[in-house]
């Protein structure tokens, strides 16, 4: 269909219904289905700033990180075929990690479809199964409501991710300029906040009441919400401890006398342990009870009791038995249950003695931690790195960890001092190759934060041209290269499981700082743990963006804080 000239196009109108949802950024790259759609980001006024990265995977990456520090809906597009695949691994870690992102794949005309034109695949099935909302705007006419059913669907429990196709004729066609209009509150997250059932909040209370020691077990769900507070509020009235998920960093502050650290597989240690299981009441908030959290479901036991809340019912229990079972807003829910226990028990009525079981926890856990951030040791121990950054960053910065020699490190040892986002790893899907462009969307969402991308050398080469991007923009994100030459955590793998074995995990030794000038960062290399920390403190007063390579200790030569490589 052709466009009258005093009709909006379907680009135009797209661009248009981002504004109106409050979109202030977008991520993405160009190619021959975009056209349109990147000549009315340039033609009309409509206050976003697009981004132009490398690859579309971090595009999604960045957008993903924008998101998780904003509170908006992160937005990230690509161009059809390769670039409609590119976009998948960052779609679907938002979507699995409750996070609103929408992703816009640009297509080929749908009269051209089933006749082989370059780059045809069949976009909404490949999306199907990563997204809560899906769908190919194949008439102009109707883009712009569903463009508002794609915000509704990703900001509302339970959260995550749309995806739209957008074929080349619609965006030539026409679109009546009466429909393009938006509620703003779709663009930021939770968009409504619907309370548990009010029985089911009153048994929740009255369990927490008559419990001795009970435990709180934080997943991510509680800093998406916003629940910080209300946690606390409950968690100080009952004197009960919190723990956490890698992904439920956050949702206290760390130093807070109640907090115990993370739990779990990946960053807890035999003393938080100990934590859950003595404890005679489980409360899961906002976390999925999965395979790390629970370590394999064994900590707490089958049969322990428990309470659940979260806002996506279909996690209710799905791997523990509850005895109360809470689908809703966390933040509201929370406010409902201190109300609740307020009315059941007077402050300093119960006590399931938190101050003391998570000092103790903290204690046995920073003992071993102390010696080893303290050695002199060549290659430099993770633990060194981990308590020099901690002496240098304020408690507002940001650091995002890849999953590899990073994130247990930074998740057991790296001690939190505020509640609220300021730690970010991709703990769904775990792909290497997130941290550098989750660092870029969060600099962008929050621009005057120290911004830290810890990861290894493997996931250094799998975003190395984004450094070209951090340049390009100035964004002065803060990248640490544990550099040890291998896949350390499939290393350590084999070491532990398979007699060390070592099979196909090892690469030759980059020198990424070399690389990274040569991308116009300033860069060192550091051997000599002596001048680890005076080179780190070099770094962060850079303006721009600045890498350092640390010569680091093999993965599955260290004490890293993994339960299977312990045992």
């Amino acid at each position: 269909m052709t466009n009258p000239s005093n009709s909006p196009t379907g680009a135009e109108a797209l661009v248009q219904m981002l504004a109106a949802h409050g979109v202030k950024h977008v991520f993405g790259l160009c190619g021959d289905t975009t056209l349109p759609l990147y000549d009315a980001f340039h033609r009309l006024d409509h206050g976003i700033t697009h981004f132009l990265t490398r690859d579309e995977r971090h595009a999604a990456y960045m957008a993903d990180g924008y998101a998780r520090i904003t509170r908006r809906v992160g937005v990230c597009e690509g161009p059809s075929g390769g670039g409609a695949t590119y976009l998948l691994p960052g779609v679907v870690e938002a979507d699995q990690s409750s996070v609103p992102l929408l992703a816009i794949t640009t297509d080929v005309a749908t009269t051209s479809r089933g006749r082989f034109p370059l780059t045809e695949l069949d976009q909404v099935a490949l999306y199907r199964p990563l997204t809560r909302h899906n769908e190919s705007l194949d008439d102009a006419v109707s883009l712009p409501s569903r463009v508002r059913a794609a915000f509704r669907a990703t900001t509302e429990l339970p959260t995550g991710a749309a995806h739209l196709a957008l074929p080349f004729d619609t965006q030539r066609g026409a679109v009546a300029a009466e429909t393009i209009y938006a509620d703003a509150r779709y663009g930021r997250y939770p968009a409504h906040r619907p309370r548990a059932d009010a029985g089911a909040v009153a048994e929740a209370a009255r369990l927490l009441v008559a419990a001795e020691r009970a435990l709180v077990i934080c997943g991510g769900g509680v800093v998406l919400s916003g629940g910080e507070a209300e946690l606390l509020a409950l968690a100080r009235h009952l004197n009960t401890p919190i723990a956490t998920s890698v992904s439920g960093q956050g949702s206290v502050a760390e130093t807070d006398p109640l907090a115990v650290g993370v739990v779990g597989a990946n960053g807890g240690v035999a003393a938080t342990r100990a934590v859950v299981e003595s404890s005679d009441l489980i409360f899961f908030i906002g976390c999925r009870a999965g395979s790390v959290t629970t370590e394999k479901w064994r900590y707490p036991s089958r049969d322990a009791r428990v309470i659940h809340l979260d806002g996506d019912a279909s996690v209710l229990e799905a791997n523990y038995a509850t005895e109360v079972s809470m689908a809703g807003d966390i933040k509201a829910t929370l406010a409902a249950l201190l109300e609740e226990v307020k009315r059941l028990a007077p402050a300093g009525r119960v006590d399931h003695g938190g101050v003391a079981r998570a000092a103790g926890a903290w204690e046995a856990k920073l003992s071993e931690f102390d010696a080893l951030a303290r050695s002199d040791e060549r290659p430099i121990r993770p633990e060194r790195v981990v308590a020099a950054l901690m002496r240098l960053l304020g408690e507002d910065a940001i650091i995002t960890a890849d999953p590899g020699t990073p994130c247990p490190y930074f998740s057991a040892f790296y001690r939190w001092r505020r509640s609220g986002r300021r730690f970010i790893t991709n703990r769904a899907h775990g792909a290497l190759g997130y941290s550098l462009a989750a660092a870029m969307g969060a600099q962008v969402g929050e621009p005057g934060a120290v911004v830290v991308a810890a990861m290894g050398d493997g996931s250094f080469g799998m975003s190395v041209g984004e450094l070209e991007t951090a340049a390009r923009y100035g964004l002065p994100v803060k990248l640490v290269v544990f550099s040890n030459a291998s896949y350390g955590w499939i290393r350590a793998g084999q070491r532990s499981s398979f007699g060390g074995r070592f099979y196909n995990v090892d690469f030759s030794r980059s020198d990424h700082a070399l690389i990274a000038a040569g991308y116009g960062l300033w860069s060192r290399r550091v051997e000599d743990p002596g001048e680890l920390e005076a080179v780190l403190g070099e770094m962060l007063a850079v303006e721009g963006p600045a890498l350092v390579d640390i010569i680091s200790q093999p993965l599955d030569e260290a004490r890293a804080p993994v339960s299977e490589w312990v045992a």
